[in-house]
Order: structure tokens, then C-alpha cells, then sequence
């Protein structure tokens, strides 16, 4: 089939008549005829029925009728690149981008973009809705889209991260709330809202994310609905309406200081802007030389150097910002499955107060990260869950509750961790029945130093080392981190057989007070000793850790949990690296943490602090799972009775590290 040929068939088709077709095209009638007949001959089909001196199309007629206009459009095109091409230069650019990226993000980069290449011709369309963006880029309307919505689960769009940003709260300055740092959207459903307009980004995420935590915005009392900016900001400073939004949105306001811009607990990561594009158009396998004459590649370069993404498709993009979460998915937003809902209990066991790991814990369950990672797509769309967190003083109640199937997650300390995986024990932490039952997924924070775990003694008392200890009795929590401790200190220093070890129990450290007597020095895991050290009344023993085992606590999965649903696994390790990010990067964080806890901003800085202001803590943040420290921890305890059993634990099988790879691939 030949492209004329393609017109002339168009033009009889439009006016039924060869005649009109012949002069229209400026041929003779039997050449239109012709024409025709070979057009036929080549597809093997007629085109026309004729009826005398008339003419109808064909079911193959209507059909090339209707595709054809498309066939000379991409004709033109293609004769225009061509001669472009054979110029040295493409001469436009289509970018289409959501509403808030054209006004808040994107015009210092096209503003940059024409400063460096005047000849090329640059047309902006901005998009109300995340589905007018991608119908834009499927049709070909234009050549790349920025969004701040993800459309990587869309066959044929290819989404890369280029920047970051934060939805928050927005009020006026002179707003009552306009003070606060930190709210949760929880704790203001009874005031006034302004609400942004369905299908936009910034809605999309809302109603994601109050999903995830199974809210909806019936749940808010009074809320107005706004389709624009400028009717929002009217809200807020002539209404004192809560605003939510984007921090591409309103940045002239919130220079001006009229609107003032609050963090939102729900959501306190940052989220990802995105570079979409139709796979078709990559062109990875093209040389630098080719790519660079292309305004598109020229785009792609200038966001790079910007941002400092990489966006080479030829190996994947290293992730932005440590581990920080990137993708808020938005499910539903073109199509809808219906299927059976159905509900998954997860039961999860911490230790707030022990703050080295509040970043498996506290923050993740008051930041709903595990809600916002845990996956809804596939075999657990339409799922419901339901989670539940269990605090615990210390990691022997854990372990029982793994070994019972009453938890199925738990955060313990390096003995206890042990104890999870090969026994169940009794109150003195003894061997009492062999059963792998759980999973070693994950380290959570670690000291390499073996600090952590220590004895005190109130500071009138005359004892000073550990072999003071002789004939005396230490109080500790069996089966914990400071247990094992205790226990090989002691066995180092053969005075094992002669320590008396009684449970601490039956006793509150916090009102601990050097007048009680029931025990002659204390031993507890970080940070319950710095606590009675903070208060004056107790001091360190001096060398009462004498084996210099580095300290750690980690994650361990119920063995049949881990195997059922090794994606809600993934989903949990996904929400503690994102905690260990949010400590880290958040200022806030360390007076956030200290109130969840209830505990003094010191305490929890001097336990766990990633270098904030020069300082370091005792604890640092760890997931990479390490053998060599747990097979000296095996060797050491192994070897004292009651023990014996942990060397039956098969570190093969236990440590299942592909989940955490799993995670940490995936951010």
C-alpha cells in the first residue's frame, strides 16, 4: 500500500463520487480508478460496493476511512523529523505536567532549559487531573510529563524519580495552629477543611494515604471541596479553613509569610516527583552523540545536573535520599477489581523504652509507615488489615508470644534473639524444648563495642569491679540482652557459680532508689541504666562487661508468618528503613521520639543519635544482619549451663536475609 494512494482512496471515501475525488486531486477519472483498483489489489479487500453509478464503503472501507487520517498525520511527521534531523536540531519540545509542577517546580528549570537552547521551541501544558496527564502521553500530545503521582504500574509509561517533596498542612500565618511544627491529621477531624479537587495529585494522595490508615474524609466534619489554588488560599486566609497541599504549592504565599506550612504526621516523608515517559520513546542503546542533539535528552540532562538524579535507563537509578520511600500509589485510579475482601492480623512485639529500637516500633506506628508499605495489589488487593502493637519492658514476654503464636513480629535484643529461634525456656531463660519458630530477617541497631548492657550499683556502694560481685546477688530481667551479658561476663571471669541472679521483674527501675536492698547491683540493657545514672543515685560497675561482645538488636518473623506472607515481611522492612531515615534526617525527631517514650531528650540522644550536632549515642542504626557477631555471641552462651541448645541453631535456615534485600531493591 502506497501513501498516495492512501489520498486517494480518502478523498473518493469522503465524497462517495470518483468524479468529485478526480477534480479535488486534480486527476482524471480513470486515474482515480486506478488508483483505486491497485489500492484494492494490494490489501486483497474491497474497499467500495458499487451500485451503479453510486458507491458505498465497505466494512474494510469504513475501517481504512477511519485509520487512514492517522497514517498521513504520522506521514507528516515522520517527513518533518526526517528534515529536521537532516537540519542538526529537533525544533520542539511538548512537556505536560500537573497544575502544581507548572506553577511550583518546573519553571526555574524551563526558564534554565531556553536559556541554553533558544532554538528550540518549548510549549507547556499543565493538566488538572493525573488522568488527562497520562492520556496526554499514551496519545503522543506530549513528549514527557513531570507529576508528583507515580505511573510506573501502567505498562507503558516509564516513571523516574527527578525530585522530592512533602505534602503538609497549610494555614494561615495568623492561623492558631500556624505555630505548631508537627499535627496529625487524626487529632483534627472537627475542624474546618479546604480540600483540593478529585483526580488531582495531591487529592490522590490524600485519599491514598487516609485509606491506608483506614480513614476516609467522611471522617472529617466540615470540609469544602476547592478547584483551584487561588480558591484554596482564599480558605485559609479569609476563612482559617485547614488547607491541605503540596510544598510546590502556595511558595509565594509562605515567602510572604500570609500562609504558613505544618508537618503532618501522616505524612512525614518525603514523596517522589516524577519524569514519565512512553517506553517506546527511550532510547538507552542510542549513542551520547545522538542523544545529545535531542531537546528531550537535552531536558533529561539539565533535570540530572539539577536534581542530581541519575536518570540513565542503561542501570538503575541509585536510591535518593538514603532509603526514603518513593512511591505513594494511588489504587483505583483508572480501573477498579472487584474481589472478595478479606482480612490479615498482624501482631507485632516492641520495646519503645528501649530506644535502640524505636525505629522498628514507636516511630513506625505513629507514622503509619507500615500501613502506607504493605502491599494492596495482586492476592492482597482488597485486604484488610489489622495491626496490632504490643509494648513490652523487656524481650523474654517477645519471645513467648512468637513461641505461642500470639505475636507474629518481634524486636529483641541479642540473647532473647537467640532464645527465639531454637527454644522455648522458662523464667531463668533454661532450654526447656527445641523449636525453630522463627526468622532472622533483619538487624536493627547495633554497638560494635559491646556497649549497651551493664550492672550498677547505688553510688554508696563499696563494690567497684566485678569480682566484688563474689557471693553477692545481681538482679536482672531474665532472658534479656542484659541476661546474656551478665551471664558470659561472669562465666569469663569464673565467678559464675557464685553470683546469685534473681529476676528484676517484681522490680520498677525507674523508682529504683539506692535505699532498696533486695539486690546488691543491677543489670539491665540500655537505656533503663542511664536512666537511674541520670537520676544521681547510681553508678556504673567498672569492667562489668569483661567479653567486649558488640551488642545488637534485630527483627525476627514467626517461621510460619514469614512463609505465609513473606510480601507483609518485605512491607515491614521497607517501614523500618524509613524510620531509620526519618530519625535521622527529621530535626524534630529527637523531641518527638522523647515524648512518645516519655523520656528525657538526653536519654534518648545519648542511646540512640545518628551524629546529631556532633554527638554519637551508644546505639547506631544497622539492618545488614551480622553472622560473624552471633556466631561469638553462640560460642560464648553455648557454653554455659542451661544454654546448650543455642548451638543447635542452624544459622543457615534462621537468617533469612533475601527479605531485607528484597527491600531495600524496592525502595
Amino acid at each position: 500500500m502506497e501513501i498516495y494512494q492512501l489520498k486517494v482512496f480518502l478523498e473518493v471515501a469522503r465524497h462517495l463520487s470518483f468524479t468529485e475525488a478526480a477534480d479535488m486531486l486534480n486527476l482524471t477519472q480513470p486515474a482515480v480508478s486506478a488508483k483505486i483498483k491497485s489500492l484494492e489489489q494490494s490489501l486483497g479487500a474491497d474497499l467500495f460496493d458499487r451500485l451503479g453509478r453510486k458507491i458505498k464503503l465497505t466494512v474494510a472501507g469504513d475501517y481504512l476511512l477511519e485509520m487512514g487520517p492517522g497514517l498521513i498525520e504520522m506521514e507528516g511527521r515522520l517527513i518533518q523529523k526526517i528534515k529536521e534531523i537532516k537540519q542538526g536540531k529537533f525544533s520542539h519540545l511538548k512537556i505536560g505536567c500537573t497544575v502544581n509542577v507548572a506553577n511550583g517546580w518546573l519553571p526555574k528549570i524551563l526558564f534554565e532549559y531556553r536559556q541554553k537552547h533558544p532554538s528550540i521551541n518549548v510549549q507547556c501544558l499543565p493538566f488538572e487531573s493525573v488522568h488527562q496527564l497520562h492520556q496526554a502521553i499514551t496519545l503522543g500530545e506530549v513528549d514527557v510529563g513531570f507529576s508528583e503521582t507515580n505511573l510506573n504500574g501502567f505498562d507503558e509509561i516509564d516513571s523516574v524519580a527527578v525530585d522530592s517533596f512533602q505534602y503538609c498542612l497549610m494555614v494561615a500565618a495568623d492561623h492558631r495552629l500556624a505555630k505548631a511544627d508537627w499535627l496529625s491529621l487524626k487529632d483534627l477531624t472537627a475542624e474546618s477543611w479546604a480540600f483540593p479537587a478529585a483526580a488531582t495529585p495531591e487529592r490522590l494522595a490524600l485519599e491514598s494515604r487516609i485509606n491506608e490508615l483506614g480513614m476516609q474524609l467522611s471522617d472529617f466534619s466540615h470540609y469544602e471541596i476547592v478547584h483551584s489554588s487561588s480558591l484554596m488560599s482564599t480558605f485559609l486566609s479569609q476563612g482559617h479553613y485547614l488547607g491541605f497541599a503540596s510544598s510546590l504549592q502556595f511558595q509565594t504565599e509562605c515567602k510572604a509569610q500570609m500562609l504558613k506550612a505544618v508537618s503532618l504526621q501522616e505524612f512525614s516523608l518525603n514523596m517522589k516527583l516524577f519524569m514519565l515517559q512512553l517506553k517506546r520513546t527511550l532510547k538507552s542503546n542510542s549513542s551520547p552523540k545522538t542523544l545529545s542533539k535531542e531537546p528531550l535528552q537535552q531536558l533529561i540532562q539539565l533535570v540530572t545536573q539539577r536534581t542530581g538524579h541519575n536518570l540513565n535507563r542503561a542501570s538503575p537509578p541509585p536510591l535518593p535520599n538514603l532509603s526514603i520511600p518513593v512511591y505513594l500509589k494511588a489504587p483505583g485510579l483508572f480501573t477498579c477489581r472487584p474481589s472478595l475482601p478479606k482480612k490479615i492480623t498482624i501482631s507485632i512485639g516492641t520495646q519503645n523504652k528501649t530506644i535502640q529500637t524505636v525505629t522498628a516500633g514507636v516511630i513506625i506506628q505513629r507514622l503509619g509507615l507500615l500501613e502506607h508499605f504493605l502491599p494492596r495489589d495482586g492476592q492482597y488487593h482488597n485486604t484488610e488489615y489489622i495491626i496490632h502493637w504490643h509494648d513490652f519492658t523487656s524481650g523474654a514476654p517477645i519471645v513467648n508470644g512468637l513461641q505461642s503464636d500470639n505475636l507474629d513480629i518481634g524486636i529483641l535484643g541479642d540473647y532473647p534473639l537467640l532464645l527465639s529461634g531454637v527454644c522455648a525456656a522458662d523464667a531463668t531463660g533454661t532450654v526447656v524444648r527445641p523449636v525453630a519458630k522463627t526468622r532472622l530477617v533483619s538487624f536493627v541497631a547495633s554497638n560494635p563495642d559491646g556497649a549497651g548492657n551493664t550492672i550498677i550499683v547505688p553510688n554508696r556502694s563499696p563494690l567497684t569491679s566485678l569480682d566484688d560481685m563474689r557471693s553477692r546477688v545481681i538482679a536482672v530481667p531474665f532472658a534479656s540482652a542484659a541476661h546474656g551479658m551478665v551471664m558470659r561476663s561472669l562465666a569469663r571471669a569464673n565467678l559464675l557459680p557464685e553470683v546469685t541472679l534473681t529476676s528484676i521483674d517484681n522490680l520498677n527501675l525507674h523508682q529504683l532508689t539506692p535505699r532498696d536492698n533486695r539486690a546488691d547491683g543491677y543489670a539491665y540493657f540500655a537505656p533503663l541504666h542511664d536512666i537511674a545514672n541520670h537520676k544521681g543515685q547510681f553508678r556504673r560497675l567498672l569492667e562489668a562487661n569483661v567479653d567486649k561482645l558488640p551488642t545488637f538488636h534485630g527483627i525476627v518473623v514467626r517461621e510460619d508468618f514469614a512463609e505465609a506472607h513473606p510480601d507483609i515481611v518485605i512491607a515491614y522492612l521497607k517501614a523500618l528503613i524509613a524510620a531509620q531515615y526519618w530519625y535521622a534526617t527529621t530535626p524534630s525527631a529527637l523531641s518527638l521520639v522523647s515524648n512518645w517514650v516519655r523520656l528525657n531528650p538526653e536519654i534518648v540522644a545519648k542511646t540512640l543519635d545518628y551524629n546529631r550536632s556532633g554527638a554519637t549515642g551508644l546505639f547506631f542504626p544497622e539492618t545488614q544482619i551480622r553472622t560473624d557477631w552471633i556466631v561469638d555471641h553462640i560460642a560464648q552462651l553455648s557454653t554455659i549451663s542451661g544454654n546448650e541448645g543455642l548451638s543447635e541453631l542452624n544459622l543457615g535456615t534462621w537468617i533469612q536475609p533475601e527479605l531485607l534485600e528484597t527491600a531495600l531493591s524496592s525502595l
